[in-house]
């Protein structure tokens, strides 16, 4: 059966006292939309539509950099949620499948519950997803009789015994497309809101003979977003989740409440993890390594036995390979570290490639920007490069040559061969004393000047 994906991602979030999009607030670093088109990912959809409303312009900018082939639809007014989906209509024309209406601002429904509503369309017409709630509040409830959904009611609406229930509606749903667009064609609007109520779907279905039915998930997976505060408990909810997966995937986290994670992190057993350590996306760290405190790592890629930090930054781009080094201080970009390479201490490499076995020493720069253009600097294998050595792009450096401390190398360097670029010294005798007194007997008039 094909799948269509319909999500709706067109509310302004006025709690969220923002110009941008609620649905693109991050949570764990990726748009708040992102989860939740992961999560669809799982379905192998054929169509991707999302209903875009405040800022769509903006979210049209962001789909396109997450989901090839996702199609941003226009919902100009906002008059509830069965007239966003019907927004959905026209991209859909001739589909011939089943329509999953997720939400972009409910971004934790877990890929295995999308599943079994999938799974539950072969039983029902027309499925919704359910939650057993803490605290039932003012959510609508689901009235079940046995596996069939008899209704959907309103708090506003339901009696004494329905405001006992506790099994609660989500919003979400699945329904063959075509009967989906069919019964949202006879929504009415005839409530306090004038809007059209993709619930009203449950009642218009029974109506017509169809079976209806609800899937039950955890209440943490329809956890939806609507303020900063909101936003800040689903960021908390995600890592904790995050870290408590790679705890028993076999990774070390010596204080996991510090460590940060992005939504797309990868980590390897038996990597250790100390604290205060920060992922940005697109990070894999292969088993076995050592990611000490305070450094953060974004973009990158870390191999088996290699060691980072403390006090390190790897920025997109940076691949380092097995058993390399990477100190204090030191900060990578856009550059590949050879197997058993060390950048130890204070030095900033970028736009380079270094080959196994060298050492470089503290201090050292790739001046890899000339104002207008980035220039890559090459580094050969089992080569030394002094400390505080200028690198001045684009150059190489043989193998096993050297730099001596204090170089600014503006030439290639062959193989084998010692590089010295620096001015020669030269000892000025009894200068630094008569330096020193004339500028103390300059600072002494103009103290006495300002009294």
């Amino acid at each position: 059966m094909s799948i269509a994906l319909v999500i709706l991602a067109a509310g302004k979030g006025t709690r969220m006292n923002s110009d941008i999009p609620k649905v693109l607030h991050p949570i764990a670093q990726a748009p708040m939309l992102e989860h939740a088109l992961a999560a669809g990912r799982a379905l192998d959809p054929e169509r991707t539509i999302i209903v875009a409303g405040h800022g769509a312009e903006a979210v049209q900018t962001a789909v396109a950099k997450i989901e090839d082939g996702a199609e941003v639809v226009l919902q100009e007014e906002q008059l509830g949620t069965a007239h966003a989906v019907d927004q959905a209509r026209a991209a859909l024309e001739g589909f011939s499948g089943d329509a999953v209406v997720l939400y972009g601002d409910t971004p934790f429904v877990s890929a295995d519950t999308l599943e079994r509503m999938v799974e539950a369309r072969q039983r029902a017409d027309l499925v919704i997803l359910g939650f057993e709630a803490a605290d039932p509040g003012r959510y609508g409830r689901l009235v079940m009789d046995g596996d069939s959904l008899e209704r959907i009611v309103e708090f506003k609406d339901a009696s004494e015994a329905e405001r006992a229930i506790t099994f609660c509606n989500s919003g979400l749903m699945a329904c063959d497309a075509s009967v989906m667009f069919d019964l949202i064609a006879k929504v009415g609007n005839e409530n306090a809101s004038g809007e059209y109520y993709l619930t009203d779907l449950v009642a218009l279905a029974r109506r017509e003979g169809k079976s209806v039915t609800a899937v039950s998930c955890d209440e943490a997976e329809t956890l939806g977003i609507n303020s900063r505060a909101e936003l800040a408990q689903a960021d908390a909810l995600f890592q904790k989740r995050a870290r408590a997966e790679l705890l028993e995937l076999g990774v070390t986290l010596m204080a996991p409440d510090t460590v940060y994670l992005a939504f797309d992190t990868h980590i390897g057993r038996d990597t250790v993890i100390e604290p205060n350590v920060v992922f940005g996306p697109g990070v894999t760290v292969e088993s076995g390594a050592l990611i000490r405190a305070f450094s953060h790592l974004e973009g990158c890629h870390v191999s088996q036995g290699a060691k980072v930090g403390p006090y390190a930054r790897l920025r997109p781009g940076a691949e380092l390979a097995e058993n390399t080094h990477i100190g204090n201080f030191v900060e990578i970009k856009n550059a590949e570290i050879a197997e058993g390479a060390k950048v130890n201490h204070l030095s900033y490499i970028g736009d380079a490639s270094i080959g196994e076995a060298s050492n470089i020493g503290a201090g050292t720069i790739t001046c890899n920007y000339d104002g207008v253009m980035k220039h890559r600097t090459e580094i050969g294998a089992r080569t030394f490069i002094g400390s505080n050595t200028m690198l001045v792009a684009p150059v190489k450096v043989g193998n096993e040559a050297m730099t001596a401390t204090g170089a600014v190398v503006t030439k290639d360097v062959e193989d084998g061969a010692l590089a010295i670029a620096r001015a020669e010294q030269t000892n000025k005798p009894g200068r630094a004393r008569k330096l020193m007194d004339m500028l103390r007997a300059k600072k002494a008039r103009l103290q006495k000047g300002a009294k």
